[in-house]
C-alpha cells in the first residue's frame, strides 16, 4: 500500500502540514479497505518528519456516515472474516490516536457511528454549521461507537443519542466546548489550517511530546500524569529546541526549530 494507490482516502501535503480526506462517494461510508487506508495514511504520516500536524476530513456533503450498511446487509460471514471487521475498524481510529502528530478533524457533515469514533480519536475538532454526531445503529440493529462518545459527551448526553439515534449538530458541538470553532462551510478548511499553521510553527519535537503525554496521562490519577508530565519536560529541557525557543524568547525573535 502506498498513498498513490488508496482507493477511498487522498493524502496532500502543504508545507508543514498534511490533509488527509475520506474520499468514497456518496456519504464515505467504511469497508475494510476504507479502514486499512485510514490507517495506513495516519501510520504515513506519523513517519514523515517534515509533517507536524494532521488535518481530517471527508469528501462531499458527509464527513463519515458510519459503516457501509448497503455492503453488510444480507453478507454471509466467512469464519474469521467478521472478527477481522471489527479489528480493522479499531485500528483504524487507534491511528488518528497514535499518529505522532496532532490531528485536527475538519467535520463538514455527518459524522455517524464509526465517523463519530473517528471525530472522536482526534485531538481537536473544527466544525462546520453542516456538522452532526450521532449514534444511529440501533435504527438498524447494530452496536455503535458509544465509548467513543463518551470521550466528549457525558453519560446522559452518550444514552439518549445512543437510545434515540437522535443526533447533536455543528453550533451545539461548539456551545458544549466539544468543537473549538464552528463556521460557515465554506470557512471550515480555512479555520483548521490556520489552527494547523499556528501549531505547525512550534517545536515538532513539543507538539510530539505533548501528545504523547496526552494520550498517557488520560486515565492516569493526578500524582502520577503530573509525575509522567515532568518526566516529559526534562526530556523536552535537554532538547536543542528548547534551548532555541528560550534563546528567541530572549532575544525577542522568531524561533528556528529543527526538531530535536
Amino acid at each position: 500500500m502506498t498513498p498513490d494507490t488508496l482507493e477511498n482516502v487522498r493524502i496532500s501535503i502543504d508545507g508543514h502540514v498534511a490533509t488527509v480526506t475520506l474520499d468514497r462517494a456518496p456519504v464515505n461510508a467504511q469497508t475494510p479497505l476504507s479502514q486499512e487506508e485510514i490507517a495506513f495514511a495516519f501510520d504515513y504520516l506519523s513517519d514523515l518528519d517534515e509533517v507536524r500536524v494532521v488535518i481530517l476530513t471527508g469528501a462531499g456533503k458527509a464527513f463519515c456516515a458510519g459503516v457501509d450498511i448497503k455492503d453488510r446487509a444480507g453478507k454471509e460471514w466467512g469464519p474469521a472474516e467478521r472478527r477481522n471487521t471489527l479489528r480493522s475498524a479499531r485500528e483504524s481510529y487507534h491511528s488518528i490516536v497514535e499518529c505522532t502528530k496532532p490531528v485536527i478533524g475538519a467535520i463538514n457533515g455527518a459524522a455517524l457511528g464509526a465517523g463519530l469514533a473517528l471525530v472522536a480519536s482526534c485531538d481537536i475538532l473544527v466544525v462546520s454549521e453542516d456538522a452532526s454526531l450521532g449514534l444511529p445503529e440501533v435504527t438498524v440493529g447494530l452496536m455503535g461507537g458509544s465509548r467513543h462518545a463518551m470521550q466528549l459527551f457525558g453519560r446522559t448526553q452518550v444514552r439518549h443519542m445512543m437510545l434515540t439515534g437522535e443526533r447533536v449538530g455543528g453550533a451545539e458541538l461548539f456551545r458544549l466546548g466539544i468543537a473549538q470553532k464552528c463556521v460557515a462551510a465554506a470557512e471550515l478548511m480555512p479555520a483548521a489550517v490556520a489552527m494547523a499553521k499556528k501549531i505547525a510553527s512550534y517545536s515538532p519535537l513539543a507538539t510530539r511530546l505533548a501528545k504523547q503525554s496526552l494520550n498517557a496521562i488520560e486515565n492516569m490519577s493526578l500524582r502520577d500524569g503530573y509525575r509522567y508530565e515532568q518526566d516529559m519536560t526534562l526530556q523536552l529541557g535537554r532538547s536543542e529546541d528548547s534551548r532555541e525557543a528560550m534563546l528567541a524568547f530572549k532575544e525577542k525573535r522568531a524561533p528556528v526549530f529543527k526538531g530535536r
